[in-house]
C-alpha cells in the first residue's frame, strides 16, 4: 500500500493529466454564456447498452453456489446478460432574456433504467437550478445539481469515454443511502433511496476568470443537505464542498475543448444511522473524502488520473457477496447491504487515450481502491484494467465498447479461505453502448 501510495504520489507531481474531456463543468453545467438570448433550449441524449458476465456463482461461504451480486447487472442485479436503456434524458436550459440574462436556469429529467429511477418512479429529476451571476466574482446557484467535487462526477457523462466509472468512484463517490450499517440479522437494509447521482440539494458560489496566457481558474464552495436528491435533508447537518481549478486552455471550447486542467476538491458532512453495531438508535457519523487531480487533452493525446481519499461512511457490499435480500443455502439469514461507519479507504486511476482516426479513439484506463485500509479482516482490494475504444458515428452519436478484466483479492487473508475464494467469483466485464445526444 505504502509503495503504491509513493508511486501515485509521484505520477501526480510530475504531471500525469486526467480525465479525456478535459473542460469547465462548472460554466458548461447550468451557465449560460454572457449576452446570451436563449430563453429556452431543449436538448437531450440516450444510452441503450449491453452488459454481459459469464455470471460465475459464488465459490464459498453461506451463499455458495448463489449469484455474485457484483456479476449481475445493475440497478435490479437479476441479470449478467441484458440490454438497457442505462440513461435517457431531457433537459432544457436558458435564461430571463430579455428580462435579465444574468439569471440562468437549468433542468434535467431522467428516464432511464439505473440507481436514479430504480426507487421514486420511472422518470426523475436530475437538476434543477438557478444561477445568478450578478455579483463579480461570486456567481450564486440553487438548486439541485452537481457537487464541485471529483472529475468523473463533475463531468457530462455524455463525454464520459468510458461505460463504467472506476471501481473508487464507484463505490465511495457515487453514494448510496441506507438507514442502518447491515448489522441486523435477517435485514436486508435496502437503499432507502435513489444514489447521489453526485448531486446534492443546496447553494452554491463561485466563479471562473483568466489571468493571461490562456490560463483559466475556477472555484466553488456549497452548503447542501447531504442526503442526496429529490428529498429534504434527514438531519440537521449539512455538507461543506470546496473546490479549485486552474486550467492551461490550448485551443477549442466546450465540452472538449483542449486543455491541461489541475484540479484539487474537498467535501465533508455527517450521515445519520438508526442501527449500528447491533444497537438501534439514531446515531450521525463523519463522511469525508477529498481528491487531486489533472486533466489533458491536446491534439490526439488524452490521458487521466485522480486520487482520492475517503474517511467515514465507507460502502462495504453485501453478506458473503449475493445479490441483497438473498436467503442464505442454510435459511437462517438474509443478505444485507452493509456501511461501514468509521472506515477509511484510497483509491486513484490513470487513463489514457490515443485519436488514431478522426472518428476512432483507443483508451485503456487502471484503477485501484483499497477498501477498510484500516482493518485487517476487512480490508479489500479491487483492480480493474479497461480497454475500450470509442468510434465517432459523427459530433453527437458515438459507440463506446468496453472490456474490463477486473480483480479482487483480501489481503488479510490467505488465498484459500473463504473472502479470497467468494472475490475469484469475479468476472470480467463487457460493455457495448451508443450515445445519442439530440
Amino acid at each position: 500500500m505504502k509503495l503504491q501510495k509513493l508511486v501515485l504520489t509521484t505520477a501526480l507531481a510530475l504531471g500525469v493529466a486526467g480525465p479525456a474531456s478535459a473542460a469547465n463543468w462548472l460554466a458548461l453545467q447550468g451557465t449560460e454564456p454572457a449576452g446570451s438570448t436563449d430563453r429556452a433550449k431543449l436538448w437531450g441524449f440516450i444510452q441503450p447498452q449491453y452488459f454481459y458476465t459469464e455470471n460465475t456463482k459464488l465459490k464459498a461461504g453461506p451463499w455458495a453456489g448463489q449469484k455474485a451480486v457484483f456479476n449481475q447487472s445493475g440497478p435490479e442485479r437479476t441479470s449478467s446478460n441484458t440490454f438497457q436503456i442505462r440513461r435517457a434524458r431531457l433537459g432544457i436550459r436558458g435564461t430571463n432574456f430579455p428580462l435579465d440574462s444574468k439569471t440562468n436556469y437549468f433542468l434535467l429529467i431522467e428516464a432511464g433504467k439505473n440507481g436514479i429511477t430504480e426507487f421514486d418512479s420511472a422518470v426523475a429529476m436530475t437538476d434543477a437550478s438557478v444561477t445568478f451571476s450578478h455579483i463579480p466574482h461570486a456567481r450564486v446557484r440553487v438548486g439541485q445539481f452537481k457537487t464541485p467535487t471529483a472529475e468523473e462526477g463533475l463531468q457530462a457523462i455524455h463525454v464520459f469515454d468510458y461505460i463504467n466509472f472506476t471501481t473508487g468512484t464507484g463505490q465511495m463517490l457515487l453514494e448510496r443511502f441506507v438507514d442502518e450499517d447491515g448489522s441486523r440479522a435477517n435485514f436486508k437494509n435496502g437503499l432507502n433511496g435513489s444514489v447521489s447521482a453526485f448531486r446534492d440539494i443546496g447553494i452554491q458560489v463561485f466563479d471562473i476568470f483568466q489571468t493571461g496566457n490562456n490560463w483559466e481558474h475556477s472555484y466553488a464552495v456549497m452548503v447542501g443537505n447531504g442526503n442526496g436528491i429529490n428529498r429534504t435533508d434527514n438531519n440537521n447537518e449539512k455538507d461543506y464542498y470546496a473546490y479549485w481549478s486552474s486550467a492551461k486552455v490550448f485551443a477549442g471550447k466546450g465540452a472538449r475543448r483542449q486543455e491541461l486542467k489541475m484540479f484539487a476538491w474537498g467535501q465533508t458532512g455527517k450521515r445519520t444511522l438508526e442501527y449500528v453495531n447491533g444497537v438501534a438508535g439514531k446515531e450521525d457519523f463523519d463522511r469525508d473524502r477529498w481528491g487531486v487531480g489533472f486533466t489533458f487533452r491536446k491534439g490526439k493525446y488524452r490521458a487521466a488520473a485522480e486520487y482520492v481519499d475517503s474517511d467515514g461512511m465507507i460502502f462495504n457490499g453485501t453478506d458473503g457477496g449475493a445479490v441483497a435480500g438473498a436467503l442464505n443455502n442454510a435459511g437462517t439469514a438474509v443478505a444485507s447491504i452493509n456501511m461501514a461507519p468509521k472506515g477509511d479507504a484510497e483509491s486513484y486511476y490513470i487513463h489514457l487515450g490515443y485519436a488514431v482516426l478522426p472518428k476512432l479513439e483507443l483508451d485503456v484506463r487502471y484503477d485501484y481502491l483499497d477498501r477498510l485500509s484500516d482493518s485487517k479482516t476487512g480490508e479489500r482490494e479491487f483492480d480493474t484494467l479497461t480497454l475500450g475504444f470509442q468510434y465517432f458515428f459523427n459530433k453527437k452519436t458515438r459507440a463506446i465498447v468496453n472490456y474490463e478484466f477486473r480483480d479482487a483479492d483480501a489481503p488479510g487473508f490467505s488465498s484459500s479461505a473463504g473472502p479470497n475464494q467468494v472475490l475469484d467469483t469475479f468476472d470480467d466485464r463487457i460493455g457495448v453502448q451508443i450515445l445519442a445526444i439530440y
